[in-house]
């Protein structure tokens, strides 16, 4: 009826100790796929976007301004023709889609 103490005493500390780490594992586990590789695709992906730019390219900007690609600059500039006439400068690195590709010059 009673449970003697030799029943009732715990595994061990060695075995208890690793059991209470596994969920903190399967935990790192589950943000590792679920938040951080998909963020670091999707990073892979922009800088992909960002450096295959053309003139010519009708793109959209972090601000919302949609324009065309006019001049590609190398020190992380682009120019955008957002009017006639109109071009503004624009970082690389703001630049959040690419509406329309052009063809690549032969």
């Amino acid at each position: 009826m009673f449970a003697t103490p030799a029943y009732a005493q715990d595994l061990g500390g060695a075995a208890a100790g690793f059991g209470s780490f596994v969920p903190l594992l399967l935990i790192f586990a589950i943000m590792y796929f679920l938040l951080i590789r998909p963020q670091q695709k999707k990073m892979k992906e922009h800088k992909a976007m960002i450096e295959a730019l053309r003139r010519g390219d009708q793109v959209i900007t972090g601000g919302g301004v949609i324009g065309k690609v006019s001049k590609v600059k190398d020190d992380g500039e682009v120019e955008v023709e957002i009017a006639d006439g109109v071009k503004i400068r624009v970082v690389r690195a703001t630049i959040t889609q690419v509406l329309s590709k052009t063809d690549p010059a032969t």
